[in-house]
């Protein structure tokens, strides 16, 4: 053991990694993650002997001052794209909600819609020293940073949509992009829209592709035309929808009687430029959405309800019943989704869109 407790006093507790204290402890990372954060599935003589070796080296797995001996931070990590947007601060809502009855504290991580300082926070200070676990909001993970977090044994879920290689929770977007286009056809409606969303990031998410391709196979099976004039993009926000509907409206030729917007605030900027023009809505114009936002109700608009506080707080749950020794508590779920009828759809108009 002198030895190691030379090593710590030339390189100090900031040179010394997880894995100096596996190769010395002669155990995996994820046994010394767990071992050092309090952690069930390591046995007392297991944890006693890396507890020792890590106090030797020098290595302190939290920075939250609670020490070796408990290693807990009883701090989850949520990681979000952004803050600002309903969805996340919905997911936050209820990942808060969760964290603060069973007595954790939430950490924040905001991209602020870029990845840039992606790679500072899947570095050892995030995943080491100041969270037990991590909810991750509608974003893919790179194989490298499911592989790290692996790694270190570390209770992961992605919470509003599909990713491969790990947990996740959130509703069928396929099935939810099918039943507002189907509803619109169900009304009479032909000569359909799309406002998509196709967010300008490098965050790799699969939603806006499965709503597109779930729009293109709906209207292709009741043998209807996707005109590419009408194929539009929006970021999710109300002024890229306005943006969207003044791009379509201006082109020359038929225009559509109905338009499925990719999310709720896409569907309104859509209709307040629609209501600018006088064009109205729905007797000119059907406009449906996907999310059932806050402002949804009181618009009147016709949509496809999720709920993402109750999607981050199960995840939450789950993450905190694997920490508390659950094995197998983190399990992909698929949430519920339900149509939900109000004013902004009706039968088009009856000389159609010639």
């Amino acid at each position: 053991m002198a030895r190691t407790t030379d090593r710590a006093q030339r390189g100090g507790h900031s040179g010394v990694s997880i894995e100096d204290v596996a190769a010395a402890a002669g155990v995996s990372t994820a046994t010394v993650s767990r071992a050092v954060r309090g952690l069930p599935r390591v046995s007392p003589a297991t944890r006693e002997k890396i507890l020792e070796v890590a106090g030797a080296l020098g290595y302190v797995a939290s920075s939250s001052a609670s020490g070796l001996a408990t290693g807990r931070t009883k701090t989850i990590g949520v990681l979000a794209p952004f803050v600002s947007r309903w969805f996340f601060s919905k997911a936050i809502e209820g990942a808060d909600r969760e964290l603060h009855a069973r007595q954790y504290n939430l950490s924040l991580f905001n991209l602020g819609g870029h990845g840039s300082n992606r790679e500072r926070l899947f570095s050892k200070t995030m995943v080491y020293k100041q969270i037990d676990a991590l909810l991750v909001l509608c974003m893919a993970l790179t194989h490298d940073e499911i592989e790290h977090l692996q790694k270190i044994d570390i209770p992961l879920v992605v919470v509003g949509g599909h990713v491969e290689e790990c947990p996740y929770i959130g509703i069928d977007d396929y099935a939810a992009a099918a039943t507002a286009v189907r509803h619109l056809i169900s009304l009479g409606h032909k000569d359909i829209a799309l406002l998509h969303g196709d967010d300008e990031t490098d965050l790799n998410f699969d939603v806006p592709r499965v709503r597109i391709k779930a729009f293109q196979d709906v209207m292709a099976g009741s043998g209807l035309t996707v005109r590419p004039e009408w194929d539009e993009w929006g970021d999710f926000t109300v002024r890229s929808g306005q943006d969207a509907f003044t791009r379509m409206w201006a082109r020359p030729g038929p225009r559509p009687t109905a338009i499925f917007c990719a999310s709720d605030e896409m569907a309104m900027g859509v209709i307040f430029e629609a209501q600018k023009v006088g064009v109205r809505v729905p007797e000119e114009l059907s406009v449906i959405g996907i999310d059932d936002h806050d402002f949804s109700d009181a618009m009147g608009l016709t949509t496809v309800r999720q709920r993402p506080d109750e999607q981050a707080e199960l995840g939450t749950k789950m993450l905190l019943d694997e920490l508390d020794g659950n094995v197998g508590a983190v399990q992909s779920t698929v949430a519920p989704h339900q149509l939900i009828v109000r004013r902004t759809t009706a039968p088009p108009p009856s000389a159609g869109s010639a």
